[in-house]
Protein backbone atom coordinates (compact mmCIF):
# COMPACT_ATOMS: atom_id res chain seq x y z
CA UNK A 1 0.00 0.00 0.00
CA UNK A 2 1.19 3.52 -0.79
CA UNK A 3 1.48 5.65 2.35
CA UNK A 4 1.53 9.21 2.59
CA UNK A 5 2.29 11.32 5.38
CA UNK A 6 0.88 15.28 5.05
CA UNK A 7 3.11 17.72 7.24
CA UNK A 8 1.79 21.30 6.94
CA UNK A 9 3.76 23.83 8.33
CA UNK A 10 4.63 27.58 9.16
CA UNK A 11 7.82 28.80 10.34
CA UNK A 12 9.22 25.40 11.93
CA UNK A 13 12.51 26.49 10.91
CA UNK A 14 13.88 25.09 13.96
CA UNK A 15 11.83 22.16 13.95
CA UNK A 16 11.79 20.38 10.97
CA UNK A 17 14.78 18.76 10.22
CA UNK A 18 13.87 16.86 13.31
CA UNK A 19 10.62 15.71 12.24
CA UNK A 20 11.72 14.41 9.27
CA UNK A 21 14.56 12.67 10.77
CA UNK A 22 12.00 10.41 13.34
CA UNK A 23 10.00 9.72 10.70
CA UNK A 24 12.92 8.36 8.34
CA UNK A 25 14.01 6.66 11.28
CA UNK A 26 10.19 5.29 12.25
CA UNK A 27 8.42 4.82 9.18
CA UNK A 28 11.21 4.45 5.92
CA UNK A 29 8.28 2.85 4.26
CA UNK A 30 6.25 5.49 4.04
CA UNK A 31 6.52 8.68 1.96
CA UNK A 32 6.41 11.92 3.49
CA UNK A 33 5.29 15.90 1.98
CA UNK A 34 6.10 18.99 3.69
CA UNK A 35 3.46 21.73 3.03
CA UNK A 36 4.65 24.85 3.41
CA UNK A 37 2.34 27.80 4.07
CA UNK A 38 4.12 30.60 2.92
CA UNK A 39 6.40 30.78 6.22
CA UNK A 40 8.35 33.84 6.04
CA UNK A 41 10.94 32.41 8.08
CA UNK A 42 14.01 30.01 6.85
CA UNK A 43 11.74 26.98 6.26
CA UNK A 44 12.15 26.44 2.71
CA UNK A 45 15.92 27.02 2.72
CA UNK A 46 15.99 24.40 5.82
CA UNK A 47 13.79 22.10 2.95
CA UNK A 48 16.26 22.32 0.35
CA UNK A 49 19.55 21.99 2.00
CA UNK A 50 18.38 18.92 3.30
CA UNK A 51 16.75 17.53 0.05
CA UNK A 52 13.63 17.27 1.72
CA UNK A 53 10.22 16.78 -0.51
CA UNK A 54 7.92 19.98 0.01
CA UNK A 55 5.66 21.90 -1.51
CA UNK A 56 4.86 25.65 -1.02
CA UNK A 57 1.53 27.47 -1.68
CA UNK A 58 1.20 30.13 -3.12
CA UNK A 59 -0.66 32.42 -0.97
CA UNK A 60 -1.17 31.73 3.44
CA UNK A 61 -4.29 29.09 3.30
CA UNK A 62 -3.99 28.17 7.06
CA UNK A 63 -3.75 24.87 8.50
CA UNK A 64 -6.72 23.47 6.86
CA UNK A 65 -5.88 25.01 3.55
CA UNK A 66 -2.31 23.05 3.99
CA UNK A 67 -3.52 20.19 5.00
CA UNK A 68 -6.36 20.19 2.05
CA UNK A 69 -3.46 20.96 -0.33
CA UNK A 70 -1.75 17.17 0.84
CA UNK A 71 -4.90 15.37 0.35
CA UNK A 72 -5.03 16.67 -3.05
CA UNK A 73 -1.01 15.73 -3.88
CA UNK A 74 -2.09 12.26 -2.21
CA UNK A 75 -5.02 12.03 -4.67
CA UNK A 76 -3.01 13.00 -7.59
CA UNK A 77 -0.36 10.62 -6.72
CA UNK A 78 -2.71 7.73 -5.40
CA UNK A 79 -1.90 7.28 -2.42
CA UNK A 80 -4.00 4.40 -0.40
CA UNK A 81 -3.11 6.24 3.18
CA UNK A 82 -2.99 9.70 4.22
CA UNK A 83 -1.62 10.87 7.99
CA UNK A 84 -1.81 14.12 9.08
CA UNK A 85 1.07 15.25 11.60
CA UNK A 86 2.23 18.26 12.46
CA UNK A 87 5.72 19.77 11.76
CA UNK A 88 6.32 21.42 15.51
CA UNK A 89 7.53 17.87 17.01
CA UNK A 90 4.44 17.62 19.21
CA UNK A 91 3.85 14.42 16.73
CA UNK A 92 5.64 11.42 17.43
CA UNK A 93 6.51 9.56 15.01
CA UNK A 94 6.94 6.39 16.93
CA UNK A 95 3.51 6.29 17.18
CA UNK A 96 2.36 6.65 13.30
CA UNK A 97 2.37 2.52 13.40
CA UNK A 98 -0.37 2.27 15.73
CA UNK A 99 -2.52 4.84 14.09
CA UNK A 100 -1.99 3.24 10.59
CA UNK A 101 -3.24 -0.84 12.51
CA UNK A 102 -6.85 -0.15 12.19
CA UNK A 103 -7.02 0.94 8.82
CA UNK A 104 -4.34 -1.52 7.50
CA UNK A 105 -6.75 -4.33 9.51
CA UNK A 106 -9.89 -2.50 7.53
CA UNK A 107 -11.78 -1.83 10.87
CA UNK A 108 -11.44 2.05 10.73
CA UNK A 109 -11.55 4.63 7.97
CA UNK A 110 -10.14 7.14 10.10
CA UNK A 111 -7.66 6.94 12.82
CA UNK A 112 -7.31 9.76 15.70
CA UNK A 113 -4.13 9.73 17.89
CA UNK A 114 -5.31 10.70 21.67
CA UNK A 115 -3.47 11.89 24.38
CA UNK A 116 -6.21 12.03 26.41
CA UNK A 117 -7.24 8.22 26.73
CA UNK A 118 -3.66 6.76 28.40
CA UNK A 119 -3.38 11.15 30.20
CA UNK A 120 0.34 10.35 29.61
CA UNK A 121 2.69 13.35 28.14
CA UNK A 122 1.88 16.75 27.33
CA UNK A 123 -1.66 17.30 27.94
CA UNK A 124 -2.02 21.00 26.70
CA UNK A 125 -3.35 23.85 29.33
CA UNK A 126 -6.35 23.45 31.46
CA UNK A 127 -8.16 26.51 29.25
CA UNK A 128 -7.95 24.33 26.01
CA UNK A 129 -8.79 20.43 28.10
CA UNK A 130 -12.08 22.36 28.89
CA UNK A 131 -12.63 23.67 25.37
CA UNK A 132 -11.54 20.17 24.06
CA UNK A 133 -14.07 18.49 26.24
CA UNK A 134 -16.78 21.29 25.65
CA UNK A 135 -16.57 20.45 21.88
CA UNK A 136 -16.47 16.55 22.08
CA UNK A 137 -19.64 16.57 23.81
CA UNK A 138 -20.90 18.92 20.85
CA UNK A 139 -19.60 17.05 18.66
CA UNK A 140 -21.42 13.85 20.42
CA UNK A 141 -24.43 15.01 20.39
CA UNK A 142 -24.72 16.38 17.11
CA UNK A 143 -23.43 13.11 15.50
CA UNK A 144 -23.42 10.35 17.94
CA UNK A 145 -19.60 9.60 17.88
CA UNK A 146 -17.91 10.06 20.85
CA UNK A 147 -14.06 11.17 20.71
CA UNK A 148 -11.99 12.72 23.44
CA UNK A 149 -9.45 14.26 21.60
CA UNK A 150 -11.53 16.07 18.92
CA UNK A 151 -8.37 18.76 18.33
CA UNK A 152 -5.67 16.23 17.69
CA UNK A 153 -3.98 16.77 14.34
CA UNK A 154 -2.22 13.57 14.53
CA UNK A 155 -4.58 10.80 12.19
CA UNK A 156 -4.86 8.60 9.36
CA UNK A 157 -7.37 7.99 7.11
CA UNK A 158 -7.76 5.57 3.88
CA UNK A 159 -8.47 6.12 0.23
CA UNK A 160 -12.09 6.85 0.44
CA UNK A 161 -11.33 9.79 2.97
CA UNK A 162 -8.72 10.84 0.88
CA UNK A 163 -10.80 11.64 -1.33
CA UNK A 164 -13.56 13.32 0.75
CA UNK A 165 -11.07 15.16 2.46
CA UNK A 166 -9.29 16.90 -0.97
CA UNK A 167 -12.39 18.52 -1.94
CA UNK A 168 -14.64 19.10 1.54
CA UNK A 169 -11.97 20.46 4.50
CA UNK A 170 -12.36 23.57 6.70
CA UNK A 171 -9.53 25.96 5.79
CA UNK A 172 -9.15 27.38 9.77
CA UNK A 173 -9.08 25.20 12.97
CA UNK A 174 -10.36 22.04 10.81
CA UNK A 175 -9.93 19.03 12.90
CA UNK A 176 -12.97 18.74 14.61
CA UNK A 177 -15.24 20.00 11.61
CA UNK A 178 -13.48 16.94 9.84
CA UNK A 179 -14.75 14.27 12.64
CA UNK A 180 -18.07 15.84 12.15
CA UNK A 181 -17.42 15.63 8.06
CA UNK A 182 -16.28 11.96 8.83
CA UNK A 183 -19.47 10.80 10.69
CA UNK A 184 -21.40 12.75 8.05
CA UNK A 185 -19.92 10.83 5.44
CA UNK A 186 -20.55 7.29 7.15
CA UNK A 187 -16.62 7.53 8.12
CA UNK A 188 -15.61 4.63 10.92
CA UNK A 189 -13.78 6.44 13.07
CA UNK A 190 -11.36 5.22 16.03
CA UNK A 191 -9.02 7.13 18.57
CA UNK A 192 -5.91 5.02 19.69
CA UNK A 193 -3.44 6.33 22.65
CA UNK A 194 -0.31 7.81 22.31
CA UNK A 195 2.23 10.23 23.84
CA UNK A 196 2.28 13.64 22.45
CA UNK A 197 4.77 16.14 23.52
CA UNK A 198 5.24 20.28 24.04
CA UNK A 199 6.21 22.19 20.75
CA UNK A 200 10.11 21.88 20.37
CA UNK A 201 10.05 25.72 19.44
CA UNK A 202 7.84 28.31 18.31
CA UNK A 203 4.55 28.84 19.49
CA UNK A 204 1.38 28.05 18.75
CA UNK A 205 -1.39 29.98 16.67
CA UNK A 206 -4.06 29.81 19.21
CA UNK A 207 -3.61 31.44 22.29
CA UNK A 208 -5.07 33.78 24.90
CA UNK A 209 -8.29 35.44 23.37
CA UNK A 210 -7.77 33.66 20.18
CA UNK A 211 -9.07 30.27 22.03
CA UNK A 212 -12.64 31.82 22.78
CA UNK A 213 -12.83 32.74 19.23
CA UNK A 214 -11.92 29.12 18.31
CA UNK A 215 -14.50 27.99 19.88
CA UNK A 216 -17.28 29.77 18.89
CA UNK A 217 -16.03 29.72 15.28
CA UNK A 218 -15.61 25.79 15.51
CA UNK A 219 -18.92 25.43 17.47
CA UNK A 220 -20.80 27.13 14.42
CA UNK A 221 -19.67 25.60 12.05
CA UNK A 222 -20.63 21.69 13.76
CA UNK A 223 -24.35 23.22 14.06
CA UNK A 224 -23.85 23.82 10.50
CA UNK A 225 -22.92 20.63 9.51
CA UNK A 226 -25.79 19.32 11.72
CA UNK A 227 -27.79 21.74 9.52
CA UNK A 228 -26.66 20.52 6.43
CA UNK A 229 -26.80 16.72 6.73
Amino acid sequence: MKILIIIPVYNEEHNIENVISQLKENVPYADYIVVNDCSDDNTVSVCKKNGFHYISLPVNLGIGGGVQAGYLYAVEHDYDIAIQMDGDGQHDAKYIDKILKPLLEDKADIVIGSRFLLKQGFQSSRLRRLGISFLSLLIKLCSGISIKDVTSGFRAVNKKFIKVYSQEYSQDYPEPEAIIAGAYHEGRIKEVPVIMHERESGSSSIHSWKIVYYMIKVSIAIFTYRLKY
